[in-house]
């Protein structure tokens, strides 16, 4: 099976349409996971985004979310600022979601991803309930555009996700995979991950990274091939699985993002898993 393969808007960072739009074409790529918060905090229209990536001939696959008052700084402080876990951030989150999903429906888009926060493992977890409760919203405001949403992988484990996933009982919710994301927040061998998963992945970020040796501490990410990521291997159970979904090049890390995202292309290429643009 071969898999369409684009881009994440953010990695590239740009603040104008006209430069987003160049450098997706030096990484030699057509389609785009693009950020949504540019659109809804109305830096960009929506006309604007559709004139700019018709006229280029790039298509937009999906949309990306961003939430208030997430703190990467480190494991302890994105552990509780991620996601919808602030209390004093969810009515602001709440309102985001609403204008994301506007946004992807304006765009012709049907799915969104986004980070969930650190969801609890056990069920007797006072705050698992609270946090389950406000996804089973989001998710809601977006099936109410017809917009499917994903949760990113990698601040849980793959068997906590799957849980939260079987018990928000919603069809339109499913999986953002990042193999890296397992790596750099310890949270399991990316592999396994993808079979406990499994039909759940809707889209799949490619990004690698290098494990920590300091408990409490983030991994590394590194470029596509460089990592702990075994593609060959997950490729192979994605193939085996039989889950068809786009994969999206994002980068973090770098101050050559565009000749790491080449980098990735051109193993992916090697690997004969993705499409190669006319």
């Amino acid at each position: 099976m071969k898999h369409r393969l684009g881009v994440c808007s953010w990695s590239l960072q740009s603040t104008r349409l006209d430069e987003l739009v160049e450098r997706i074409r030096e990484v030699g790529l057509r389609h785009v996971q693009l950020a949504l918060d540019p659109v809804t905090r109305g830096d960009w229209s929506v006309a604007d985004v559709r004139s700019a990536f018709d006229a280029a001939g790039l298509e937009i696959r999906s949309g990306m979310m961003g939430m208030e008052g997430e703190d990467y700084s480190t494991l302890a402080t994105i552990r509780a600022t991620g996601g919808v876990r602030v209390t004093e951030h969810w009515a602001t989150n709440l309102a985001s979601a609403e204008r994301c999903a506007e946004a992807a429906r304006a765009l012709g888009l049907d799915l969104v991803s986004f980070h969930a926060g650190f969801l609890p493992h056990s069920q007797d977890d006072p705050e698992r309930r609270v946090l389950l409760e406000r996804l089973r919203a989001l998710v809601d405001v977006f099936a109410a555009s017809d917009v499917r949403l994903a949760f990113e992988t990698g601040q849980e484990t793959a068997e906590t996700l799957r849980a939260v996933l079987e018990e928000l009982d919603r069809p339109t919710v499913g999986v953002n995979f990042d193999p890296a994301n397992m790596i750099l927040y310890a949270m399991g061998d990316p592999v396994a991950a993808l079979r406990t998963l499994g039909q759940r992945v809707l889209q799949v970020h490619v990004k690698d990274a290098t494990a920590t040796k300091v408990p409490g501490t983030w991994g590394t990410e590194v470029p596509v091939g460089a990592g702990d990521v075994d593609w060959r291997a997950f490729f192979a159970t994605l193939s085996e699985l039989d889950i068809d979904c786009d994969l999206m090049l994002e980068r973090e890390a770098s101050d050559q993002r565009i000749v790491d995202m080449r980098t990735a292309r051109a193993l992916l290429e090697g690997l004969d898993v993705v499409e190669v643009p006319a």
